[in-house]
């Protein structure tokens, strides 16, 4: 994941000023929290993590293909 030095903010600064963190998140699209000068918390609009967690028809697809041709044996089998 790419990580824009701007949208990098400490747990403290977070902490004391949530506000602006959450519309630095609006802006560029993602936050990352540091905690200990390491990326601890990712902050990210809902509608945004929602779009994420959606597979799109084609992955369904492929990984179903996937999965017919490797247990092809076992569906023969059943089919019968």
């Amino acid at each position: 994941m790419l990580v824009n030095s701007k949208a990098m903010v400490s747990i403290s600064e977070a902490n004391q000023n949530f506000s602006r963190v959450a519309r630095l998140a609006d802006e560029q699209g993602t936050v990352v929290i540091m905690k200990n000068n390491a990326p601890r918390y990712l902050l990210i609009d809902f509608s945004q993590a929602e779009a994420m967690q959606a597979a799109s028809d084609e992955e369904v697809l492929a990984v179903s293909a996937r999965l017919m041709q490797r247990n092809r044996d076992a569906y023969e089998v059943l089919a019968k």
